[in-house]
């Protein structure tokens, strides 16, 4: 690509390091950041591309007049700076990170006997924070058992030991319930206090296990002193903290202090999930969308995501679970791809995750936006058809017959992703003998687009045969014929399989089962065949009422039709009279039904 002098000095001067670079266009405005292992060989690589990946980095070229860089020591500072520099200036082509909610944290507070609350503001007091939540429920549920267990004050008063040694202050409503063990009034040490506190933190941050070795020693500590009573109460604790565990345990419990990410995308949106696990429980469930801007890989927006996500939930777990081997620099965390086990199952669940958020994020736009819904399902169906054009005007043949007899072509016409039933169209099949169904798609499609070329009307985007390589075969004869080879892309569907093929490509596409693009191009297929058949059916219906009925003077179908209902059958009409027929029909109509079958010779 044609670069400017300004440009290509910089180019020849880029350093071989590490770094960070910027592109900015000719107002100064900053369009895009990007990292590099080299820096040379990266940025260079913009301007010494023929072709493009996507008609968005075309563009993002052609703008850029100016470029800057910051060299950094290794590589994870390059990916660390990159991140951050994204976030704080969120430049036009840069992927944008949809979230800008505020999630709630347990705070326990930098004072004595510390006290321990949900918060959404964060204070730099030297307060201990921990989270953020992504579930509220879920975050009160860990609380109010931690606080059951072991009880801690909820007052503000400033408990220093002048003031509790002066007994400034005494027990409330809290203490006599049982919420509180007053250490206002000395009823429990400072010891004891701050040792509930560790309880708690190591609750809260999913290490049950620890807690339950020190609950069941000092159980046993207790029953060895025969304190039965206060080793009851231990107990009572052990079991609550064992059921918490049982109800939110997913996996063996041996499994700890993981990171779980998955990331599923479409052409404008990725969504990544993020799961938290601590002890074989979910500790935190997060799914986070990201916009899409230059055409990035699901493995670049997840390694960008992946920074994002462990620093905002303070994460050093040092296994990280995920679907792509992303390059990872750093040494204390390791990625892994899981093929099989526990850990296979957690990646599982968090894709599925990622998928739900993406399909409810599809029908939102279809609710809120159905333009933008239609785009996207159409450049998807482009896309994965390698199409030259955006495929809005689609029309898709089936054939229809029984043993050979009645056959009919149906066309279907889809516009914009939506059926066009005023532009339907039936064929009744006139030259071919017998069952032939490869002979019924050539006539068919011959018929139907000689037509369309003499009334000068617009051809389809995209063609759909259902059937195999035969079928395919026969309209593409009729295509060749007309000269439209070339003009319009056509594709066949097998049914059995679902296979999609191409004109001369023996081997066939399978799109994903679930994907949009199959699911439009079967129900194309599918209303096809329904059209097909209800046509074929009516046509049955027609050459089945030609019988003895319709061969009388003045007698139509729909006459024919009623008499049949009145009475069953043919046989039971010529034993009616005159006035039984008159129920049915005109008395002119009933006299000539009445005297073809009594007086057939007059």
């Amino acid at each position: 690509m044609k670069t400017s002098i300004h440009i290509d000095q910089i180019l020849k001067t880029l350093p071989e390091k590490p770094g960070v670079y910027q592109y900015y266009d000719d107002q100064g405005n900053l369009l895009y950041i990007g990292k590099a292992k080299v820096l040379k060989n990266r940025v260079s690589s913009y301007f010494s591309k023929i072709k493009f990946d996507s008609a968005k980095t075309f563009q993002l070229v052609k703008k850029i007049a100016d470029i800057r860089y910051i060299v950094v020591a290794t590589e994870s500072d390059a990916l660390l700076l990159e991140n951050s520099l994204i976030k704080q200036y969120k430049p036009k082509y840069n992927i944008a990170l949809k979230d800008d909610r505020t999630y709630p944290s347990i705070v326990i507070k930098n004072e004595r006997y510390p006290r321990v609350f949900p918060t959404r503001n964060i204070i730099k007091d030297g307060s201990l924070y921990l989270g953020p939540f992504t579930s509220v429920k879920a975050m009160h549920q860990v609380l109010d058992l931690a606080k059951n267990l072991y009880p801690v004050r909820t007052c503000q008063l400033p408990l220093t030991p002048e003031n509790i040694e002066k007994e400034k202050f005494r027990v409330c409503l809290e203490y006599h319930i049982g919420n509180c063990k007053g250490p206002c009034e000395n009823k429990q040490s400072e010891e004891e206090y701050n040792q509930h506190i560790q309880n708690i933190k190591r609750i809260v941050k999913g290490y049950y296990g620890d807690v339950l070795r020190d609950l069941k020693s000092e159980m046993q500590s207790k029953a060895a002193a025969l304190e039965f009573e206060e080793a009851h109460k231990i107990k009572e604790k052990i079991d609550a903290l064992e059921t918490f565990q049982a109800k939110n345990t997913i996996v063996h419990p041996s499994i700890s202090n993981i990171d779980v990410f998955s990331v599923i995308s479409d052409e404008q949106n990725a969504f990544v999930n993020y799961l938290q696990i601590m002890n074989g429980s979910i500790s935190i469930g997060y799914n986070l969308e990201v916009k899409k801007r230059m055409a990035e890989s699901d493995e670049e927006i997840l390694q960008f995501a992946m920074i994002e996500i462990r620093e905002k939930f303070q994460s050093k777990a040092k296994e990280i679970l995920s679907p792509i081997a992303v390059e990872w620099p750093w040494e204390d965390s390791k990625i892994i791809v899981p093929l099989r086990g526990d850990k296979k199952k957690l990646l599982d669940l968090s894709e599925r995750n990622a998928k739900q958020s993406l399909i409810h994020s599809h029908k939102q736009v279809e609710l809120t936006d159905p333009e933008r819904h239609t785009e996207r399902i159409l450049s998807t169906l482009q896309k994965d058809l390698h199409l030259k054009d955006l495929p809005r005007h689609i029309e898709c043949f089936d054939n229809s017959n029984i043993q050979g007899t009645n056959p009919v072509s149906a066309c279907v016409v889809f516009k914009n992703a939506k059926s066009s039933k005023k532009d339907y169209r039936i064929f009744n099949v006139k030259t071919v003998e017998g069952p032939d169904d490869f002979a019924t798609m050539r006539e068919a499609i011959f018929r139907r687009y000689q037509r369309v070329l003499e009334e000068n009307e617009p051809l389809p985007q995209l063609l759909i045969i259902d059937g195999g390589k035969g079928q395919l075969s026969a309209a593409m004869e009729s295509i060749t014929l007309l000269g439209l080879k070339g003009k319009l892309a056509v594709i066949g569907i097998a049914k059995k399989l679902e296979e999609i093929y191409f004109p001369g490509d023996s081997d066939p596409l399978y799109l994903d089962k679930r994907s949009e693009s199959l699911k439009l191009i079967q129900q194309l297929r599918d209303e096809a065949h329904r059209f097909g058949l209800s046509k074929h059916r009516n046509r049955r219906s027609k050459e089945a009422l030609q019988t003895e009925l319709t061969q009388i003077p003045g007698l139509g179908i729909k006459s024919a039709q009623k008499l049949l209902t009145q009475f069953g059958s043919v046989e039971n009409i010529k034993k009616q009279t005159v006035e039984s027929l008159q129920s049915v029909l005109s008395k002119p109509t009933a006299q000539r039904v009445f005297q073809y079958f009594q007086f057939p010779e007059s």
